[in-house]
């Protein structure tokens, strides 16, 4: 009966082993793929995106918000930390404690229900990283199984580094750099001690210990960890006194610390074709956005809004007017400030780039450009009589009437007068008398889609977004040549690589710097003394159209500085009309002079005057004072006083 029971036993123990081996057997043929995972990490990283001079402007993601840390960025208090209070025989075993799983066994089974776990950190990242929560004995093999797989093939601290990238930290954030950004609003080498133990606490229980949630708990898991490193003797007694008695400040922000969505929304819309892994690649991307400009942008913005909503005593909070401001620096095209509407939590949609609607009046300079590049000058007078127009649409027979705004005509009027006071019978009769054709022509050059080739272009019927406005006038800003808005400049890897940088994107010279200075002294004498007095800037030189469209549907006004060009759009979304005063100079001028005018007082040593290029000179003759060049001479062939030098400026 003995020997039996003796035989029965050996049996029993031989299948145990049998089991155990032929498990351990099938775990191990299943590690090779998820020790991979480990070995090879590459975890989904936020990308960021930064202002010109290095500022965040938000984090882009997609599911987790991970910034990821190299082993060289962690400070070593936060490492003792997390290996005093988690694993401190870390730098010894092989990937599993024993003395740890026995000690945690004695105590557990002396309590009653689980006090302590005998994981090592190599575990918990297998655990987190690879396997589930499921309690079976057959997944304690597989990760003892693959933690010494992968204590085999990594280092100490490349372990390290991959639990402290991977770990949750709570307030959504993973990875321990994303921790320090967000709770502290600091980089990983200005963390204090008491910092340190903090975040070295977290890991265990994060919704628990979150100082966002439970400061009070999160300090005192803390304390205890400190408590711990001075009995290992890691950090002196006055070390631990000192960091026992820190109370650090907590922020709680929001996870994107999105400051300028438009403008993170567009660099995104820019850049997902090309880099399709945009939210998880942790790429740095470097805009060629000001955030001070950014923030006085929107300031601007509301400002021009208000005032025209109280204008049309409507509420704030149900209006539907809404606008759009967009500045761009003359000489590079780089866009330094980008808002895409008064409220981006009521309207995502960025009216400063997805937007086309008709540009009215401000689009007259263009045509006016051609004339003066014909031959024209600015004392050159044109008619301004009332005509009809027949022509025929859908077979139908059609008679158009144009009209002054003022609903009145004067005769003849000078070029110069007819673009300050934007006379639509004025500009109608020099599209009639250069031609629609030639006209038509010159305009492709600004690389417009489907500009229209009838008498209609003379009133801007096009569509245009802003920021294609703010690229056709660049020609005028940057002296003839046109150049398109630059947005991103450049693009780095997680490592630090550069792997897009942008160029300047020339498009094309519209005109050359003589003529274009004639035509930026006819839009100075429009804020001076025409439709535009509303851009004013004291002590400043600016420029600029403003135009409004039928019925007060659009409101434009689009100007420039020696330095900066300013695009602003004020309309409501519904195309209806905005109401009394809703003109370009009355809502949307406003904007561009309160931009301006603290732009300069942000930035004083900003040019402030216009430079006369070579080949613009002055003349009077009789009653006539105007500027001329070798392209456009006056209407009469007698002058005088000729040298640039010494002639009158009407700047």
């Amino acid at each position: 009966m003995v020997n039996r029971l003796i035989k029965g036993s050996i049996v029993l123990v031989i299948i145990f082993f049998i089991a155990l081996f032929a498990g351990f057997i099938y775990a191990y043929n299943e590690i090779k793929l998820d020790a991979d995972k480990l070995i090879n990490y590459n975890p989904q990283t936020s990308s960021v995106i930064l202002d010109a001079k290095g500022k965040r402007i938000a984090y882009v993601f997609k599911g987790k918000h991970r910034l990821y840390a190299n082993y060289d960025e962690i400070p070593g208090y936060l490492i003792e930390a997390l290996i005093a209070i988690e694993d401190t025989r870390f730098f010894e075993h092989d990937g599993v404690n024993p003395d740890a799983i026995i000690r945690a066994a004695l105590k557990n089974f002396k309590a009653g229900h689980k006090v302590e776990g005998g994981s090592t950190l190599t575990q918990q990242l297998v655990k987190n990283t690879i396997l589930t929560n499921k309690k079976s004995y057959s997944r304690k093999i597989k990760e003892a199984i693959l933690s010494m797989k992968i204590e085999n093939e990594l280092t100490k601290e490349e372990i390290l580094e991959r639990y402290l990238n991977e770990m949750f930290f709570g307030h959504g954030y993973y990875g321990v750099k994303t921790a320090a950004k967000g709770y502290y609003r600091k980089e990983l080498d200005q963390l204090t001690l008491k910092e340190s133990a903090i975040l070295a606490g977290l890991m265990k229980a994060p919704s628990t210990y979150a100082p966002t949630r439970n400061y009070e708990k999160s300090l005192n898991r803390a304390d205890t960890i400190l408590a711990r490193m001075n009995k290992l003797g890691w950090i002196s007694h006055d070390e631990y006194i000192d960091a026992v008695k820190e109370t650090p400040k907590i922020y709680k922000d929001s996870l994107t610390q999105n400051i300028a969505p438009y403008v993170t929304d567009e660099v995104v819309r820019r850049l997902r074709k090309e880099f399709k892994d945009i939210r998880t690649g942790g790429y740095t991307i470097y805009t060629t956005i000001d955030m001070e400009q950014q923030k006085l942008a929107k300031k601007a913005l509301n400002y021009a809004h208000r005032k025209i909503v109280k204008k049309q005593r409507e509420s704030l909070k149900k209006t539907t007017l809404n606008g759009a401001i967009l500045a761009v620096e003359n000489k590079t095209g780089n866009i330094k400030a980008m808002v895409g509407g008064v409220n981006y939590k009521k309207s995502a949609f960025n009216r400063a780039t997805m937007m086309t609607r008709q540009p009215g009046s401000a689009f007259k300079p263009f045509i006016y450009q051609i004339a003066l590049d014909m031959g024209y000058n600015p004392a050159t007078e044109l008619t301004d009589v009332a005509r009809t127009f027949q022509y025929y649409s859908h077979g139908k027979r059609k008679i158009w009437r144009p009209k002054n705004y003022e609903s009145d005509f004067v005769g003849f009027i000078k070029l110069r007068e007819a673009l300050v006071h934007s006379r639509n019978l004025a500009t109608i009769n020099l599209v009639t008398e250069i031609g629609v054709n030639r006209i038509f022509e010159k305009l492709k050059r600004l690389n417009i889609p489907k500009i229209p080739q009838d008498m209609s272009i003379a009133l801007g019927n096009l569509g245009v977004s802003p920021v294609k406005m703010a690229q056709i006038y660049s020609a005028f800003a940057n002296g003839g040549h046109m150049i398109e808005p630059k947005l991103i400049s450049k693009v780095l890897s997680r490592n630090g690589t550069v792997i897009y940088e942008s160029k300047t994107n020339e498009i094309t010279d519209f005109t050359t710097p003589p003529q274009a200075y004639l035509m930026t002294s006819i839009l100075r004498d429009i804020v001076k003394r025409g439709t535009g007095r509303n851009a004013q800037v004291k002590g400043v030189e600016v420029v600029g159209k403003t135009g409004t469209t039928n019925k007060n549907v659009d409101a434009w006004f689009c100007g420039y500085s020696p330095t900066t060009e300013v695009i602003v759009w004020m309309g409501r979304d519904n195309n209806k009309p905005i109401g009394r005063g809703g003109t370009g100079g009355g809502t949307s001028a406003p904007a561009f002079a309160y931009f301006l005018k603290r732009l300069h007082k942000m930035y004083p040593d900003m040019p402030r005057k216009f430079s006369r290029p070579e080949g613009v000179y002055n003349a009077r003759n009789g009653i006539i004072t105007e500027l001329y060049t070798n392209l456009s001479p006056l209407p009469t062939q007698t002058k005088s006083a000729t040298d640039p030098e010494n002639d009158f400026d009407l700047f």
